[in-house]
């Protein structure tokens, strides 16, 4: 989908009703909103724009969003390259507070995008829409409801940092009002935007009705995906059994509820059972292959286009050596993410079935290995990559470069091997992934495991993942996933296949907190990568060496505080427990 920049954004109109009657207000703002949603537009053309502006206030491309950084470096898996103390890297330290907040703070952000939606709402009936569906249905439904998507979207990204967070409804308010208005509780948020995905999944189009004109619109897919996301959430243990403040309805459900599972599962096995998504045969395409019909792309349910085919995440992230194709560097993989992946016959490194040698470590391993992170030996633009001390991609000096030994392979182009001399990068899409296709399905494994135990389901889900990312097979087809593994082993197990098949896609940062395992992850030492050193005669020595001592207070950091700014402006607003 193309974003304009709509200028003319609305934010002065005090609506009375969700639907036509709206009090008066300024001739200059009246203007604007009549040119919005003009009366005689049977075209929707300013409406449509005002849409696509909200949907540019909504989503964001993860690529390095965290001042340069991915929202990874926060957690286990890279830190940032930066020298100083980066702002992702104050999140890994603890280095914020109520007053001074983390860059992922999305407090002011998703508000200005929940008001911008719901004036969408209210006021797109009054655009005499012609446009109809592929299916006959008018459009003006399946536009209203993607508006509802961003909103319940953007309400669920404050309610994963923050617990429980006003609802606004359908009203609008100006800047300048005098709003006190109490935060709802994590039940009532949870219900809310449930309800929502509820009530606008049957007149969003179809993935099939997606064509060329409406690419990156929401669909019913992504409807229920973020039902299933937050269905998984309400279920996991940071809220349902663990709450931090027992007692506080702000931050979680005060009892426990198995059937929270069963729920989360069932909102995975809905987007299943669609029929519609399938796994892509190939790792690497899923995030650099726009979908249908632009394009082949099976897998991808809810995204964000970032604009032409460019070479940003390449240039950003790959290693330094690489000058006249250019490469900051900017995220060094850890080895506890490294240590994460399998050997290519799907056995654990530490398990002596996986034959791994300390001397060798990258060879015979899980293939995402090689499409998530760069190591030392890596083909990249015709030359095997340097990360031993003073090799080209690790030169020292005051150059940006990799601190752990690794740099960020994956979402990049297939430029292992390129003709142009010098190497050089061709454009690629690099659409942002929200949702796809393999993290349902760990959904629906990971919310089956906790309700009922390992099944056949869960099994297969496994199996299926680690098939396609070429795990070798053994006669009995079980791609190296251990068999008769009670509930905690499954457990463990599918923790460890997310983390490595979801690896810098905004989901381990959230699920070692949702999971209730930071204080076990961000303390019990630093993370660890390589220094690694190549004698004269060229025989490497991989020594182990700590990167990062990282903080978590437990069970102060599990949520964000609620900016100081909210807090005391507005006397009802309750702050989260130890902020």
């Amino acid at each position: 989908m193309k974003y304009f920049l709509y200028i003319a954004i609305i934010t002065g109109v005090v609506f009375t009703s969700c639907e036509k009657s709206y009090e008066s207000v300024p001739l200059g703002q009246q203007t604007t909103l009549d040119l919005a949603f003009d009366t005689r537009d049977s075209l929707g053309k300013e409406a449509m724009l005002y849409l696509l502006t909200t949907y540019q206030q909504a989503f964001y491309s993860g690529h390095n969003r965290v001042n340069g950084n991915y929202l990874d470096a926060a957690s286990d898996d890279a830190i940032s390259s930066a020298s100083g103390i980066p702002s992702v890297q104050a999140i890994a330290t603890g280095a914020y507070s109520a007053a001074l907040t983390n860059t992922d703070d999305q407090w002011a952000r998703n508000y200005a995008g929940i008001r911008n939606a719901t004036v969408f709402i209210v006021y797109i009936n009054r655009v005499p829409l012609l446009e109809l569906l592929p299916n006959g249905q008018p459009a003006r439904s399946a536009y209203r409801s993607e508006a509802r998507f961003l909103r319940a979207w953007l309400y669920f990204q404050l309610l994963r940092r923050y617990g429980g967070i006003p609802l606004l409804g359908d009203t609008i308010r100006q800047i300048t009002d005098n709003v006190q208005l109490p935060r709802n509780s994590f039940s009532d948020c949870v219900n809310y935007i449930v309800s929502e995905c509820d009530n606008i999944k049957d007149s969003l189009r179809t993935a099939a009705m997606v064509n060329s004109n409406t690419y990156g619109r929401i669909t019913q897919g992504a409807a229920l995906a973020l039902k299933a996301e937050v269905l998984l959430y309400a279920a996991s243990p940071l809220f349902n059994g663990g709450n931090i403040d027992p007692s506080n309805p702000l931050t979680g459900y005060t009892n426990y509820d198995l059937n929270r599972w069963k729920l989360a599962a069932d909102a995975a096995k809905t987007v299943i059972d669609l029929g519609t998504y399938q796994l892509m045969p190939n790792f690497n395409d899923v995030f650099t292959t726009q979908t249908t019909p632009v394009g082949p792309n099976t897998e991808v349910i809810c995204w964000m286009q970032t604009g032409s085919p460019g070479n940003g995440v390449e240039i950003s992230n790959a290693p330094v050596g690489y000058t006249s194709a250019g490469g900051n560097g900017a995220t060094s993989p850890t080895q506890n993410l490294v240590d994460a992946f399998s050997s290519d016959s799907g056995y654990a490194i530490t398990d002596a079935a996986a034959h791994y040698n300390v001397n060798d470590p990258y060879s015979n391993r899980d293939p995402r290995l090689s499409l998530t992170v760069f190591h030392n030996g890596s083909l990249w633009l015709n030359r095997a990559i340097q990360t031993f001390d003073g090799g080209l991609d690790k030169p020292g000096g005051s150059v940006q470069q990799t601190k752990t030994s690794y740099y960020m392979r994956k979402f990049m182009g297939p430029f292992e091997s390129v003709t142009s001399n010098p190497p050089s990068y061709s454009g690629i899409d690099h659409d942002w992934v929200y949702y796809r296709y393999a993290g349902i399905l760990l959904d629906y494994a990971e919310a089956t495991n906790e309700f009922s135990g390992p099944s056949t389901d869960v099994y297969n889900i496994l199996y299926a993942l680690r098939k396609r990312a070429g795990i070798l097979t053994t006669p009995d087809n079980t791609y190296g996933v251990p068999q008769g593994m009670g509930q905690t082993d499954m457990r463990t197990f599918i923790h460890n296949e997310r983390r490595v098949e979801m690896a810098f896609e905004e989901q381990r940062f959230f699920d070692i907190r949702r999971w209730k395992i930071a204080p076990q992850v961000y303390n019990n030492a630093p993370l660890q990568g390589l220094d690694l050193q190549q004698s004269s005669g060229g025989q490497l020595f991989y020594n182990r060496v700590p990167v990062l001592t990282t903080i978590f207070r437990d069970p102060q950091m599990y949520l964000y505080p609620i900016p100081y700014s909210e807090v005391v402006k507005n006397d009802q607003m309750k702050q989260n427990p130890l902020w």
